[in-house]
């Protein structure tokens, strides 16, 4: 992403600092374009869920994550979710903008894994109450009924205590209850170092994509399809990487046949909330410099 334009600060243009709603529509750009096995990309779209609603949907999230810090997570998470259906019908970033907005919510002047613990725990039942009408407005598929915190339901614990409830089934909610060390950990330093290496942009999103989906049976793919399909997916995506993904030369070609086993019409295996935290990484990486626009 390097390129002519002066920078001197990480997130920033022309030393104008971009502010995080802006560094995260950004993010969902750049994650929605890299050919990630499996999703959707700028050449491939999904049954109901086309590229378009993706970029469409991009637009709408910036001026709500950008109040994230001052109207709350709860509230900022609603309204970006608000926003996103004015352009578009389908649930395209419910799980992107639930990562976002505490990510959003950090202070600029701190660094983003040290603050977005403090933030975590600043929830309220308020912001529960709010992320619940979220969730309810974007109609994920799959959520099925829980017996404490239900989504239908009006929430009395905080935000985070829901999110952790929901932890063991689901990886976004995880992210809540352990301070995002999917994203932190496993998703950001393999982008950070592909990218270090000279790699593309694009190959950089897959390494980053590949290893989160390779550690964590995927969420979407659980609910829609059941544990042992996601750990048979997690295993593929684990397959490539033990095959020197992207340093051996049939990298291309091995990486295309997931793909394409991924999007067999007879079961389509989405691999949606790994994207989800890769977003998330992208974010991180814009935010700190690594990626520098």
């Amino acid at each position: 992403m390097n390129g002519d334009t002066a920078r001197s600060r990480s997130g920033s243009v022309d030393g104008q600092v971009l502010g995080p709603g802006r560094l995260a529509q950004i993010a969902c750009l750049l994650e929605v374009t890299a050919r990630k096995p499996g999703n959707v990309h700028r050449f491939a779209d999904l049954p109901g869920l086309p590229f378009s609603d993706f970029l469409l949907s991009a637009t709408a999230i910036a001026e709500p994550l950008d109040r994230a810090a001052t109207a709350g997570i709860g509230r900022a998470v609603f309204e970006a979710i608000e926003a996103t259906r004015r352009v578009v019908s389908t649930n395209t970033n419910l799980g992107i903008v639930l990562l976002l907005a505490p990510l959003a919510a950090v202070s600029m002047n701190v660094d983003l894994q040290d603050g977005i613990e403090a933030v975590l725990a600043a929830t309220t039942v308020e912001d529960a109450r709010w992320v619940y009408r979220a969730i309810r407005l974007a109609e994920p598929g799959g959520l099925g009924d829980v017996p404490a915190q239900d989504v239908k339901d009006e929430p009395t614990v905080t935000l985070r205590e829901a999110m952790a409830m929901a932890a063991d089934r689901d990886l976004i909610a995880r992210q809540y209850a352990d301070g995002y060390r999917a994203v932190f950990d496993d998703a950001l330093p393999p982008l950070r170092r592909t990218l270090t290496e000279g790699w593309p942009l694009d190959t950089a999103i897959v390494t980053g994509y590949l290893h989160v989906l390779a550690r964590h049976p995927d969420s979407l793919v659980v609910r829609k399809h059941g544990p042992a399909v996601a750990r048979l997916v997690s295993d593929g995506a684990a397959q490539l990487l033990d095959a020197r993904w992207p340093e051996a030369l049939d990298s291309e070609s091995r990486c295309q046949e997931f793909d394409a086993w991924l999007r067999q019409p007879s079961h389509r295996f989405n691999p949606g909330t790994s994207a989800d935290l890769v977003t998330a990484a992208l974010f991180a990486a814009l935010r700190d410099g690594t990626m520098q626009l």
